[in-house]
């Protein structure tokens, strides 16, 4: 009988070890702390269970899963996974710009905090809003430039105090406003689609827990100029998100993004917060999302 050569034993070991683990860790270098969020994966394509999509996050080698309410938080300490960045539940049409639900959004943005504070979780996301004074209605009228940055900084510091005795850190995402092929590929109407716009409020309110959610997605469409962006910005980002331009896929050559490039520039500015991976499946999810993590794990 032929004994099998080396390269057979580790073609049948690599075989063996698959069968075990059919997703397989894809963190090797593990510099760039990932998370995986959840939408991406529970609302679009296969609709994998919350359980699942912890499952797979976690044998890839990722530790978070994200964009959850605290109703979900016990199925991600089951898992042994945190989630880098929590949700208070309203969404990103209803945001700090209009006065008209500051009520409900300060008080359920405080909750957030509590339940995120509690679990020792790091982040709450927050958002801009959109620029109708109805924001499901274009023809109800607009809030003007002016009234929403002075309704954001007054919004955000009502819960900024709050943040800040807590520990954990409020972050104000930029959203593109040009895409409107799909209600999650951009959102027209987005009134904080400025990049710039959105850091001047976040430097009138002052606080060290409110900080920017830099979406490179996001940022890609409305400016480009990444890696000066990140640059420019580096001392507000608190929380990242990745997907592919055009078309929020997958982080692959069919899109223009160079993600090794942009994770070394994270690095070389310390950023040491989490990136989300949040690209909307086209293909096989598992492929898709096992491919970012690896891209990312420069």
């Amino acid at each position: 009988m032929q004994l099998p050569n080396r390269r057979q034993a580790l073609a049948t070991a690599a075989a063996v070890a698959g069968i075990a683990n059919p997703t397989g860790a894809a963190v090797k270098n593990g510099r760039i702390q990932q998370s995986v969020c959840s939408w991406c994966f529970t609302a679009r394509g296969e609709k994998w269970s919350l359980d699942k999509v912890c499952e797979v996050t976690k044998s890839l080698g990722v530790s978070s899963v994200e964009l959850l309410e605290a109703k979900s938080f016990p199925t991600l300490k089951k898992h042994g996974l945190v989630c880098a960045i929590t949700s208070n539940g309203m969404g990103f049409p209803r945001g700090f710009n209009n006065l008209a639900h500051r009520e409900e959004l300060v008080t359920k943005t405080k909750a957030a905090i509590d339940a995120t504070t509690e679990a020792k979780f790091p982040n709450v996301i927050a958002f801009v809003g959109m620029k109708w004074t109805k924001p499901d209605d274009p023809k109800s009228g607009e809030i003007s430039r002016d009234d929403a940055f002075k309704n954001c900084v007054e919004g955000l510091k009502l819960v900024a105090g709050h943040a800040e005795k807590a520990g954990v850190t409020l972050c104000l995402e930029h959203l593109n406003s040009r895409d409107g092929s799909d209600p999650m590929t951009g959102h027209p109407g987005y009134q904080g689609d400025d990049l710039d716009w959105v850091v001047s409020i976040l430097k009138k309110v002052g606080s060290p827990r409110v900080k920017l959610l830099f979406d490179i997605y996001h940022v890609q469409i409305m400016h480009g100029d990444l890696i000066r962006r990140i640059e420019e910005c580096k001392e507000w980002i608190g929380h990242v998100h990745t997907a592919g331009n055009p078309g929020r896929g997958e982080l692959d050559e069919n899109q223009e993004i160079h993600y090794p490039a942009v994770m070394k520039k994270l690095l070389a500015v310390k950023y040491a917060g989490y990136v989300g991976q949040e690209f909307i499946p086209t293909r096989n999810p598992l492929d898709g999302l096992k491919q970012a993590v690896s891209v990312c794990d420069v």
